[in-house]
Protein backbone atom coordinates (compact mmCIF):
# COMPACT_ATOMS: atom_id res chain seq x y z
CA UNK A 1 0.00 0.00 0.00
CA UNK A 2 1.79 3.36 -0.90
CA UNK A 3 1.63 6.07 1.22
CA UNK A 4 -0.71 8.01 -0.41
CA UNK A 5 -3.58 4.96 0.15
CA UNK A 6 -1.91 5.58 4.18
CA UNK A 7 -2.74 8.55 4.56
CA UNK A 8 -6.58 8.34 2.86
CA UNK A 9 -6.94 5.53 5.55
CA UNK A 10 -5.65 6.49 8.59
CA UNK A 11 -7.64 10.14 8.07
CA UNK A 12 -10.86 8.21 7.27
CA UNK A 13 -10.37 6.31 10.10
CA UNK A 14 -9.51 9.06 12.55
CA UNK A 15 -12.55 11.01 11.60
CA UNK A 16 -15.11 7.86 11.69
CA UNK A 17 -13.87 6.82 15.11
CA UNK A 18 -14.54 10.65 16.02
CA UNK A 19 -18.13 10.83 14.62
CA UNK A 20 -18.48 7.37 15.76
CA UNK A 21 -20.54 8.29 18.86
CA UNK A 22 -23.22 10.03 17.17
CA UNK A 23 -23.22 7.61 14.07
CA UNK A 24 -23.76 4.40 16.29
CA UNK A 25 -26.75 5.86 17.49
CA UNK A 26 -28.50 5.41 14.26
CA UNK A 27 -27.15 1.51 13.65
CA UNK A 28 -27.75 -2.04 16.11
CA UNK A 29 -23.51 -2.17 15.95
CA UNK A 30 -20.79 -1.24 18.57
CA UNK A 31 -17.48 0.52 18.11
CA UNK A 32 -15.54 -2.57 18.05
CA UNK A 33 -17.71 -4.34 15.66
CA UNK A 34 -17.49 -1.61 12.79
CA UNK A 35 -13.21 -1.28 13.26
CA UNK A 36 -13.32 -5.02 12.85
CA UNK A 37 -15.59 -4.95 9.56
CA UNK A 38 -13.16 -2.16 8.67
CA UNK A 39 -10.18 -4.19 9.24
CA UNK A 40 -11.83 -7.20 7.59
CA UNK A 41 -12.55 -5.14 4.41
CA UNK A 42 -8.99 -3.88 3.96
CA UNK A 43 -7.91 -7.24 4.92
CA UNK A 44 -7.24 -9.87 2.45
CA UNK A 45 -10.85 -11.05 3.04
CA UNK A 46 -11.74 -7.78 1.67
CA UNK A 47 -9.82 -5.34 -0.91
CA UNK A 48 -6.46 -7.15 0.41
CA UNK A 49 -4.75 -3.57 1.10
CA UNK A 50 -3.33 -5.19 4.19
CA UNK A 51 -1.83 -8.34 5.09
CA UNK A 52 -1.67 -10.09 8.33
CA UNK A 53 -1.32 -13.60 9.73
CA UNK A 54 -0.89 -14.61 12.85
CA UNK A 55 1.90 -16.82 12.52
CA UNK A 56 3.85 -14.34 10.28
CA UNK A 57 3.23 -11.58 11.95
CA UNK A 58 2.90 -12.86 15.49
CA UNK A 59 5.56 -10.41 17.45
CA UNK A 60 4.08 -7.59 15.81
CA UNK A 61 0.45 -8.36 16.74
CA UNK A 62 1.50 -9.13 20.15
CA UNK A 63 2.73 -5.83 20.47
CA UNK A 64 0.09 -4.01 19.50
CA UNK A 65 -2.72 -6.24 21.66
CA UNK A 66 -0.21 -6.35 24.46
CA UNK A 67 -0.28 -2.19 24.30
CA UNK A 68 -3.73 -2.64 23.51
CA UNK A 69 -4.60 -4.67 26.78
CA UNK A 70 -2.13 -3.13 28.97
CA UNK A 71 -4.03 0.38 28.79
CA UNK A 72 -7.28 -0.93 29.07
CA UNK A 73 -6.53 -2.60 32.15
CA UNK A 74 -4.75 0.38 33.80
CA UNK A 75 -8.01 2.25 32.90
CA UNK A 76 -10.53 -0.24 34.36
CA UNK A 77 -8.51 0.01 37.68
CA UNK A 78 -8.67 3.62 37.58
CA UNK A 79 -12.22 3.31 36.94
CA UNK A 80 -12.89 0.91 40.06
CA UNK A 81 -12.97 3.43 43.32
CA UNK A 82 -11.42 0.51 46.16
CA UNK A 83 -14.41 -0.63 48.12
CA UNK A 84 -13.15 -0.83 51.59
CA UNK A 85 -15.38 -3.71 52.40
CA UNK A 86 -13.23 -7.14 51.43
CA UNK A 87 -16.18 -8.66 51.00
CA UNK A 88 -17.31 -6.31 47.96
CA UNK A 89 -14.11 -8.49 45.80
CA UNK A 90 -15.28 -12.06 46.64
CA UNK A 91 -17.52 -12.45 43.70
CA UNK A 92 -15.06 -10.79 41.49
CA UNK A 93 -12.39 -12.50 42.76
CA UNK A 94 -14.36 -15.87 42.07
CA UNK A 95 -15.29 -14.85 38.90
CA UNK A 96 -11.48 -14.39 37.73
CA UNK A 97 -10.63 -17.72 39.90
CA UNK A 98 -13.24 -20.34 40.17
CA UNK A 99 -14.83 -18.66 36.73
CA UNK A 100 -11.87 -19.00 35.02
CA UNK A 101 -10.79 -22.30 35.63
CA UNK A 102 -14.39 -23.98 35.09
CA UNK A 103 -14.27 -21.88 31.95
CA UNK A 104 -11.15 -23.76 30.64
CA UNK A 105 -11.97 -26.99 32.03
CA UNK A 106 -15.52 -26.96 29.66
CA UNK A 107 -13.45 -25.48 27.29
CA UNK A 108 -10.98 -28.21 27.07
CA UNK A 109 -13.11 -30.86 27.24
CA UNK A 110 -14.53 -29.31 23.94
CA UNK A 111 -11.22 -29.53 22.27
CA UNK A 112 -10.50 -33.11 23.27
CA UNK A 113 -13.90 -34.08 21.88
CA UNK A 114 -12.75 -32.26 18.71
CA UNK A 115 -9.85 -34.34 18.38
CA UNK A 116 -7.11 -31.60 19.61
CA UNK A 117 -4.08 -32.78 22.05
CA UNK A 118 -4.48 -32.24 25.37
CA UNK A 119 -1.76 -29.05 25.17
CA UNK A 120 -3.23 -28.05 22.51
CA UNK A 121 -7.42 -28.35 23.37
CA UNK A 122 -5.90 -26.42 27.60
CA UNK A 123 -4.37 -23.94 25.17
CA UNK A 124 -7.57 -23.31 23.23
CA UNK A 125 -9.01 -23.08 26.62
CA UNK A 126 -6.43 -20.76 28.43
CA UNK A 127 -7.12 -18.42 25.32
CA UNK A 128 -10.36 -18.26 25.13
CA UNK A 129 -10.96 -18.13 29.02
CA UNK A 130 -10.01 -14.36 29.80
CA UNK A 131 -13.01 -11.68 29.76
CA UNK A 132 -12.20 -8.43 27.57
CA UNK A 133 -11.45 -5.53 29.34
CA UNK A 134 -11.11 -3.62 26.19
CA UNK A 135 -14.29 -4.17 24.29
CA UNK A 136 -16.34 -4.28 27.56
CA UNK A 137 -17.06 -0.40 28.12
CA UNK A 138 -21.05 -0.68 28.00
CA UNK A 139 -21.02 -3.61 31.14
CA UNK A 140 -18.30 -1.73 33.13
CA UNK A 141 -18.92 0.45 36.11
CA UNK A 142 -20.21 3.99 34.22
CA UNK A 143 -18.28 6.10 36.80
CA UNK A 144 -15.84 5.76 39.90
CA UNK A 145 -18.62 5.96 42.54
CA UNK A 146 -20.92 3.34 40.31
CA UNK A 147 -22.22 0.96 43.35
CA UNK A 148 -23.50 -1.37 40.53
CA UNK A 149 -22.43 -4.91 42.14
CA UNK A 150 -23.05 -6.28 38.20
CA UNK A 151 -21.06 -3.53 36.95
CA UNK A 152 -18.56 -3.96 39.63
CA UNK A 153 -18.24 -7.79 39.62
CA UNK A 154 -18.30 -7.93 35.54
CA UNK A 155 -15.21 -4.51 35.06
CA UNK A 156 -13.32 -6.53 38.28
CA UNK A 157 -13.66 -9.43 36.77
CA UNK A 158 -11.69 -8.31 33.26
CA UNK A 159 -9.07 -6.79 35.22
CA UNK A 160 -8.02 -9.88 36.84
CA UNK A 161 -8.66 -12.46 34.62
CA UNK A 162 -6.27 -11.17 31.93
CA UNK A 163 -3.28 -11.46 34.06
CA UNK A 164 -4.70 -14.70 35.80
CA UNK A 165 -5.00 -16.66 32.33
CA UNK A 166 -1.36 -16.86 32.15
CA UNK A 167 -0.58 -19.66 34.33
CA UNK A 168 -2.50 -21.63 31.91
CA UNK A 169 -1.29 -20.89 28.91
CA UNK A 170 2.79 -21.75 30.91
CA UNK A 171 0.56 -24.70 32.15
CA UNK A 172 -0.13 -25.52 28.31
CA UNK A 173 2.66 -24.87 26.72
CA UNK A 174 4.69 -26.55 28.83
CA UNK A 175 2.20 -29.72 27.86
CA UNK A 176 3.64 -28.95 24.26
CA UNK A 177 6.89 -29.34 25.05
CA UNK A 178 7.54 -24.82 24.63
CA UNK A 179 8.06 -24.29 28.40
CA UNK A 180 9.27 -26.06 31.84
CA UNK A 181 6.83 -27.15 33.95
CA UNK A 182 9.85 -29.08 36.59
CA UNK A 183 9.70 -31.85 38.16
CA UNK A 184 5.77 -33.00 38.70
CA UNK A 185 5.28 -29.50 37.65
CA UNK A 186 6.43 -28.03 40.71
CA UNK A 187 8.54 -25.14 39.06
CA UNK A 188 5.30 -23.79 37.07
CA UNK A 189 3.56 -24.00 40.16
CA UNK A 190 5.91 -21.96 42.23
CA UNK A 191 6.56 -19.36 39.69
CA UNK A 192 4.24 -19.29 37.23
CA UNK A 193 1.32 -19.47 39.68
CA UNK A 194 2.42 -18.48 43.27
CA UNK A 195 5.45 -16.08 42.74
CA UNK A 196 4.05 -14.56 39.28
CA UNK A 197 0.52 -13.86 40.70
CA UNK A 198 1.78 -12.70 44.36
CA UNK A 199 4.74 -10.71 43.07
CA UNK A 200 2.32 -8.83 40.26
CA UNK A 201 -0.15 -7.61 42.50
CA UNK A 202 2.60 -6.43 45.05
CA UNK A 203 4.12 -4.99 42.56
CA UNK A 204 1.13 -3.09 40.87
CA UNK A 205 0.07 -1.86 44.60
CA UNK A 206 2.93 -0.71 45.58
CA UNK A 207 4.37 1.20 42.21
CA UNK A 208 1.00 2.73 41.80
CA UNK A 209 1.06 3.69 45.62
CA UNK A 210 4.52 5.31 45.55
CA UNK A 211 4.11 7.18 41.96
CA UNK A 212 0.73 8.71 43.41
CA UNK A 213 2.44 10.27 46.62
CA UNK A 214 5.42 11.26 45.02
CA UNK A 215 3.46 13.45 42.45
CA UNK A 216 1.20 14.47 45.41
CA UNK A 217 4.38 15.68 47.76
CA UNK A 218 5.98 17.49 44.88
CA UNK A 219 2.68 19.38 44.09
CA UNK A 220 1.11 20.31 47.16
CA UNK A 221 4.73 20.45 49.46
CA UNK A 222 7.11 21.04 47.08
CA UNK A 223 4.89 23.48 44.97
CA UNK A 224 5.63 21.75 42.05
CA UNK A 225 3.36 22.57 38.99
CA UNK A 226 4.07 19.52 37.23
CA UNK A 227 1.69 18.94 34.60
CA UNK A 228 1.39 16.82 32.11
CA UNK A 229 0.39 14.08 34.62
CA UNK A 230 -1.11 12.26 32.22
CA UNK A 231 2.02 11.00 30.18
CA UNK A 232 3.09 10.25 34.00
CA UNK A 233 0.89 7.86 33.85
CA UNK A 234 1.73 6.30 30.73
CA UNK A 235 5.30 6.30 32.44
CA UNK A 236 3.80 3.97 35.11
CA UNK A 237 2.43 2.13 33.01
CA UNK A 238 5.54 1.22 31.17
CA UNK A 239 7.54 1.39 34.47
CA UNK A 240 5.29 -0.95 36.30
CA UNK A 241 5.39 -3.47 33.28
CA UNK A 242 8.89 -3.11 33.13
CA UNK A 243 9.92 -3.91 36.66
CA UNK A 244 7.21 -7.10 35.97
CA UNK A 245 8.64 -8.57 33.25
CA UNK A 246 12.52 -8.49 34.24
CA UNK A 247 11.18 -10.08 37.72
CA UNK A 248 9.30 -12.49 36.04
CA UNK A 249 5.57 -11.50 37.23
CA UNK A 250 2.61 -11.17 35.71
CA UNK A 251 2.30 -7.42 34.09
CA UNK A 252 -0.99 -7.40 33.32
CA UNK A 253 -2.09 -7.73 37.03
CA UNK A 254 0.54 -5.34 38.20
CA UNK A 255 -0.68 -2.60 35.66
CA UNK A 256 -4.21 -3.39 36.54
CA UNK A 257 -3.43 -3.34 40.38
CA UNK A 258 -1.38 0.12 39.82
CA UNK A 259 -4.93 1.66 38.54
CA UNK A 260 -6.83 0.70 41.50
CA UNK A 261 -3.68 1.61 43.89
CA UNK A 262 -3.80 5.41 42.51
CA UNK A 263 -7.42 5.33 42.96
CA UNK A 264 -6.73 4.09 46.47
CA UNK A 265 -4.55 6.88 47.06
CA UNK A 266 -7.09 9.25 46.39
CA UNK A 267 -9.63 7.59 48.52
CA UNK A 268 -6.90 7.79 51.49
CA UNK A 269 -6.27 11.32 51.11
CA UNK A 270 -9.98 12.48 50.78
CA UNK A 271 -10.42 10.54 54.12
CA UNK A 272 -7.37 12.10 55.80
CA UNK A 273 -8.44 15.42 54.75
CA UNK A 274 -12.06 15.29 56.23
CA UNK A 275 -10.39 13.59 59.39
CA UNK A 276 -8.45 17.10 59.41
CA UNK A 277 -11.26 19.10 59.51
CA UNK A 278 -12.99 17.70 62.27
CA UNK A 279 -10.07 17.30 64.77
CA UNK A 280 -8.44 19.70 66.29
CA UNK A 281 -5.38 20.41 63.92
CA UNK A 282 -4.19 23.95 63.11
CA UNK A 283 -5.84 25.67 60.76
CA UNK A 284 -2.88 25.82 57.91
CA UNK A 285 -2.69 21.88 58.55
CA UNK A 286 -6.47 21.73 57.84
CA UNK A 287 -6.01 23.66 54.83
CA UNK A 288 -2.98 21.91 53.23
CA UNK A 289 -5.05 18.52 53.68
CA UNK A 290 -7.71 19.93 51.80
CA UNK A 291 -5.73 21.14 48.94
CA UNK A 292 -3.81 17.83 48.74
CA UNK A 293 -7.13 16.19 48.55
CA UNK A 294 -8.45 18.54 45.81
CA UNK A 295 -4.76 17.66 43.76
CA UNK A 296 -5.05 14.10 44.46
CA UNK A 297 -8.86 14.15 42.89
CA UNK A 298 -7.84 16.44 40.19
CA UNK A 299 -4.75 14.48 39.43
CA UNK A 300 -6.48 10.89 38.80
CA UNK A 301 -9.59 12.47 36.78
CA UNK A 302 -6.97 13.80 34.22
CA UNK A 303 -4.95 10.89 33.93
CA UNK A 304 -8.73 7.99 34.07
CA UNK A 305 -9.63 10.84 31.20
CA UNK A 306 -6.44 10.48 28.94
CA UNK A 307 -6.71 6.53 29.80
CA UNK A 308 -10.05 6.71 28.45
CA UNK A 309 -8.88 8.55 25.24
CA UNK A 310 -6.16 6.19 24.59
CA UNK A 311 -7.88 3.39 25.23
CA UNK A 312 -10.05 4.21 22.27
CA UNK A 313 -6.90 4.54 20.37
CA UNK A 314 -5.80 1.16 20.76
CA UNK A 315 -9.47 -0.52 20.59
CA UNK A 316 -9.64 0.91 17.32
CA UNK A 317 -5.83 -0.25 15.99
CA UNK A 318 -6.44 -3.86 18.20
CA UNK A 319 -9.57 -4.43 16.17
CA UNK A 320 -8.20 -3.11 12.71
CA UNK A 321 -5.69 -6.49 13.00
CA UNK A 322 -8.26 -8.69 14.06
CA UNK A 323 -10.59 -7.74 11.39
CA UNK A 324 -7.64 -8.51 8.78
CA UNK A 325 -6.65 -11.47 10.20
CA UNK A 326 -9.93 -13.02 9.79
CA UNK A 327 -10.67 -15.26 6.55
CA UNK A 328 -14.45 -16.35 5.43
CA UNK A 329 -13.01 -19.92 4.69
CA UNK A 330 -12.41 -20.15 8.81
CA UNK A 331 -16.02 -20.08 9.01
CA UNK A 332 -16.79 -23.16 9.51
CA UNK A 333 -18.87 -25.86 11.69
CA UNK A 334 -16.15 -27.07 13.93
CA UNK A 335 -14.67 -22.90 14.80
CA UNK A 336 -18.96 -22.36 15.14
CA UNK A 337 -19.55 -24.81 17.24
CA UNK A 338 -15.91 -23.70 19.77
CA UNK A 339 -18.22 -20.58 19.61
CA UNK A 340 -21.49 -21.48 20.63
CA UNK A 341 -20.08 -24.03 23.26
CA UNK A 342 -18.45 -21.10 25.17
CA UNK A 343 -20.70 -18.53 24.90
CA UNK A 344 -23.85 -20.57 25.51
CA UNK A 345 -22.38 -23.59 27.57
CA UNK A 346 -19.24 -22.68 29.12
CA UNK A 347 -19.40 -19.08 30.53
CA UNK A 348 -23.42 -19.67 32.02
CA UNK A 349 -21.76 -22.62 33.54
CA UNK A 350 -19.04 -20.92 35.15
CA UNK A 351 -20.90 -17.69 36.23
CA UNK A 352 -23.76 -19.75 38.18
CA UNK A 353 -21.32 -21.78 40.06
CA UNK A 354 -18.88 -18.74 41.13
CA UNK A 355 -22.07 -16.99 42.12
CA UNK A 356 -24.14 -19.94 43.64
CA UNK A 357 -22.93 -18.42 47.18
CA UNK A 358 -23.15 -14.83 46.16
CA UNK A 359 -25.24 -11.93 46.25
CA UNK A 360 -26.09 -11.67 42.73
CA UNK A 361 -29.69 -11.48 41.79
CA UNK A 362 -31.39 -13.66 39.36
CA UNK A 363 -30.97 -10.66 36.85
CA UNK A 364 -27.28 -10.12 37.96
CA UNK A 365 -26.32 -13.62 36.83
CA UNK A 366 -28.21 -13.95 33.82
CA UNK A 367 -26.24 -10.57 32.44
CA UNK A 368 -23.43 -12.48 34.01
CA UNK A 369 -23.69 -15.32 32.42
CA UNK A 370 -24.90 -13.67 28.80
CA UNK A 371 -21.83 -10.96 29.15
CA UNK A 372 -18.62 -12.86 29.34
CA UNK A 373 -17.03 -10.86 26.00
CA UNK A 374 -13.71 -11.89 24.52
CA UNK A 375 -11.32 -10.04 22.51
CA UNK A 376 -7.97 -8.26 22.58
CA UNK A 377 -6.84 -10.49 25.14
CA UNK A 378 -7.61 -14.07 23.67
CA UNK A 379 -5.65 -12.53 20.14
CA UNK A 380 -2.67 -11.30 22.66
CA UNK A 381 -2.28 -15.06 24.61
CA UNK A 382 -2.57 -16.66 20.75
CA UNK A 383 -0.02 -14.43 19.54
CA UNK A 384 1.99 -15.23 22.33
CA UNK A 385 1.96 -18.91 22.39
CA UNK A 386 3.03 -17.98 19.14
CA UNK A 387 6.05 -16.35 19.58
CA UNK A 388 7.01 -19.03 22.37
CA UNK A 389 7.23 -22.20 21.06
CA UNK A 390 3.78 -23.01 20.49
CA UNK A 391 3.58 -26.09 17.76
CA UNK A 392 2.76 -24.45 14.08
CA UNK A 393 0.20 -26.74 12.71
CA UNK A 394 -1.08 -26.51 16.88
CA UNK A 395 -1.37 -22.75 16.32
CA UNK A 396 -3.24 -22.41 12.78
CA UNK A 397 -6.34 -25.15 14.15
CA UNK A 398 -6.11 -22.78 17.36
CA UNK A 399 -5.71 -19.60 15.59
CA UNK A 400 -8.86 -19.62 13.66
CA UNK A 401 -11.44 -21.14 16.16
CA UNK A 402 -9.91 -18.36 18.34
CA UNK A 403 -10.33 -15.63 15.93
CA UNK A 404 -14.69 -16.93 14.80
CA UNK A 405 -14.89 -16.86 18.54
CA UNK A 406 -13.83 -13.18 19.01
CA UNK A 407 -15.75 -12.25 15.61
CA UNK A 408 -18.87 -13.64 17.27
CA UNK A 409 -18.46 -12.18 20.19
CA UNK A 410 -17.73 -8.75 19.32
CA UNK A 411 -20.84 -8.76 17.50
CA UNK A 412 -23.35 -10.85 19.58
CA UNK A 413 -22.52 -9.02 22.67
CA UNK A 414 -21.61 -5.81 20.80
CA UNK A 415 -25.39 -5.63 19.62
CA UNK A 416 -27.06 -6.69 23.15
CA UNK A 417 -25.01 -5.03 25.31
CA UNK A 418 -26.87 -1.53 25.55
CA UNK A 419 -30.17 -2.85 25.16
CA UNK A 420 -30.06 -5.64 27.71
CA UNK A 421 -27.92 -2.67 29.91
CA UNK A 422 -30.66 -0.29 29.79
CA UNK A 423 -33.57 -2.50 30.33
CA UNK A 424 -31.43 -3.65 33.55
CA UNK A 425 -30.78 -0.15 34.64
CA UNK A 426 -34.15 0.46 34.40
CA UNK A 427 -35.75 -2.39 36.30
CA UNK A 428 -32.53 -1.16 39.26
CA UNK A 429 -34.21 2.30 39.56
CA UNK A 430 -37.41 1.22 39.57
CA UNK A 431 -36.33 -1.00 42.63
CA UNK A 432 -34.54 1.52 43.66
Amino acid sequence: MTAATWDLLVGALLILMALSGTLLKTLPISAAALYMGLGFAVGPGGFDLLKLGIRADAALIETITEVAVLVSLFAVGLRLRIRLRLSSWVQPVLLASVGMVVTIMLMTLAGLALKLSLGAALLLAAILAPTDPVLASDVQVRHENDRDDLRFGLTAEGGLNDGAAFPFVMLALGLSDAHDLGTAGLRWLGLDVLWAIGGGLALGWTCGAAFTRLVLFLQTEKKQALGMESFLALGLIALTYGIALHAAVYGFLAVFVAGLSMRNVERQVESEAALASRSKARPQAKVDAVAQARTADDMTRDVLEFAKELEKFVELAAMLVIGCLLRVEMLTARNLLIAGVLIAVARPVAIYISTAKGSWTASQRRLGAWFGIRGVGSIYYLAYASTHGARPSEIGAIGEAVLVTVAVSVIVHGISATPLMNLYQAATQRRG
